[in-house]
Formats: structure tokens, sequence, C-alpha cells
């Protein structure tokens, strides 16, 4: 189990955690995570009692709140107004998390369930989901915090809350470094993505192609190129002019991602890279591999979210 959170100074402002997304992306997973992490959680909490929840005083502990589009009382405006409400509550500080996931991988889901959506129980879970994704597209536009669980395990999940919530002291803007591959398409709720594709790849070297880029052999192979120390240099100085800008504006989590071909040589030794640098530089940072984490589960047999 996580250790607690440590309760936020008095001028960073209570956290609560708003925790919502379609039905099936693992909601009721991260609230569980959260409560052993330290918060109060609360799940499948109505609209109308939530300003009731706050109205006697800034919590003494974080709270995690779920809230379900199939409360009675959901609406999306109604949800808004209470993100904003939040947002402007002396002594309280909101983070919308988001969870979500393809709707290919939702209807798998339900399939491997047997359930029906809560949104169309005489209809077919494709509407459903289509329905509720409509439903939330505003509020997954405010999320400060978007995860999609498309290739999580439970696990997984549990292991990228602990990144995000697990660690951050008094509202330090936490950093997440991902790399991924463009054969699979962008990974969503990225801040900022950049492209290394234009570096020598260590694919076409046989004795390189079955490692990846934690491998130092592969780091040095990718770091010999003649482009890479003056790229590099100039998106870690990019990086070290904008991180406190975006502390200073509020924000509490930034997701930078690089990306290549595959996803498994340079692109991961980019961001091996780049995350050491930053935390050499005092910033909270976390690394996750996207394509790499996938090959793993899928050896393993893991089961997704």
């Amino acid at each position: 189990m996580t250790e607690p959170l440590h309760p936020l100074p008095p001028d960073s402002g209570a956290r609560v955690v708003l925790v919502t997304g379609p039905s099936g992306a693992g909601r009721s997973t991260a609230i569980n995570t959260l409560e052993d992490m330290g918060f109060e959680a609360i799940d499948n909490l109505p609209l109308s009692l939530l300003p009731r929840l706050l109205d006697g005083g800034p919590p003494v502990r974080p709270l995690a709140l779920g809230l379900d589009a199939r409360n009675r009382d959901f609406s999306t405006l109604g949800l808004i107004e209470v993100i904003e409400s939040i947002g402007t509550t002396p002594g309280l500080r909101a983070d919308v998390l988001f969870l979500d996931a393809s709707a290919e991988v939702l209807q798998r889901r339900y399939s491997e369930t047997r359930r029906r959506h809560p949104l169309a129980p005489a209809e077919t879970p494709e509407e459903g989901i289509a329905r509720e994704t409509d439903l939330l597209a505003p509020i997954r536009a405010r999320a400060d915090i978007l995860i999609d669980t498309s290739e999580m395990s439970p696990h997984d999940l549990r292991a990228e809350l602990a990144l995000w919530f697990g660690g951050t002291e008094g509202g330090k803007l936490a950093v997440s470094i991902q790399s991924f591959s463009y054969k699979r398409g962008l990974p969503r709720g990225v801040d900022m993505v950049f492209d290394v594709r234009f570096l020598q790849n260590p694919y076409w070297e046989p004795d390189l192609r079955p490692l990846n880029g934690t491998d130092p052999r592969v780091a040095a192979y990718v770091e010999q190129d003649w482009r890479y120390g003056e790229v590099f240099q100039r998106t870690r100085d990019l990086l070290l002019t904008l991180l406190p800008a975006y502390s200073d504006e509020g924000k509490t989590h930034l997701a930078i991602a690089f990306g290549c071909t595959g996803g498994q040589h340079r692109s991961v030794a980019v961001a091996k890279h780049m995350a050491k640098a930053l935390a050499e530089a005092g910033w909270q940072v976390s690394t996750r591999h996207r394509e790499m984490e996938r090959r793993a589960a899928i050896g393993a047999g893991g089961h997704r979210v």
C-alpha cells in the first residue's frame, strides 16, 4: 500500500480530485487506489450532494470523489458548474481526473463481462458507449489529468496514479515523460509531443534490434547521431524554461511524450535521458514507456482494466 499523502500546506488549498470517465474505463479502480494513498474516497456521489459535502469547510484529508454519468441527477452542465465552484472556493484546490479508453476497448470489456451498458440497458453496448462519450466530451476537454487505460491492466493504472498522486508535495508540478510508437498513434492526454524519428535507428543494427532504449548500448548508438547533442540540449533548455511558467500558472501535472517509429529504441532512450536531466534540475519526474509496457503485458497474458 502506498504511504498516505501528507496534508497540503494551507496556502495551496485542500485537494479535491473529481474522478470521472466512461463506464468501463477504470474509475472504480482509480477511486480504490486513491483511497489506499490516503484520500478520503466517496464513489457514485450525486452532484446535488457535493456542495453540501464541502460546505463544512476544507477537508482534513484530500478528497477523491467518483462522479458517474449513471447517477440520476448527473448532467454535463451541472458538473462543469461544480468544477468552477470548487475552483473559486477559498481553501480548496480541484483536479479533474478523467479515465478514458477507446470505444473498441470499452466494447470488448462489456462483451467480456456480459454487462448491459447503463446508458443503453435495452440497446447494444455500442450505443451506450457512443451516448456516454458525447455526454462526457465537455468534461474530458476540461480534465486536468487524462489517463487512457486502453492498454493498461489494473496494476498499470494503479502504478500510473501513484506517479501522479503518490509523491506530489505542496502542489509542486509533477512531470510525466513518455515514449510511444507513431505506428500506434499519439498517446492521449499528453501536453507536448516531440518526434525523434530523425535520429539514426538502432533497429537496423542486428545486435541492437532485440534490445530497447533502456540498454546502454542502444542509448550510446542513438547519441552518436551528430544531431543528437544539440537537439537534446535545446529541447531540455526549452522544457526548463517552460516548466516554471506552467507551475506559476497553477498547473500541477505536465505530460511530455517522445515518439519514434516502433517506440522501442530512439524514443525510449531520449525519454529516459530527458527524465534524468529534468530530475537533476530538481523536478519531480516519472517515466512511462507505452510500447514496452504493452509488449510486457501481452507476453505475460496481462488482463486489461
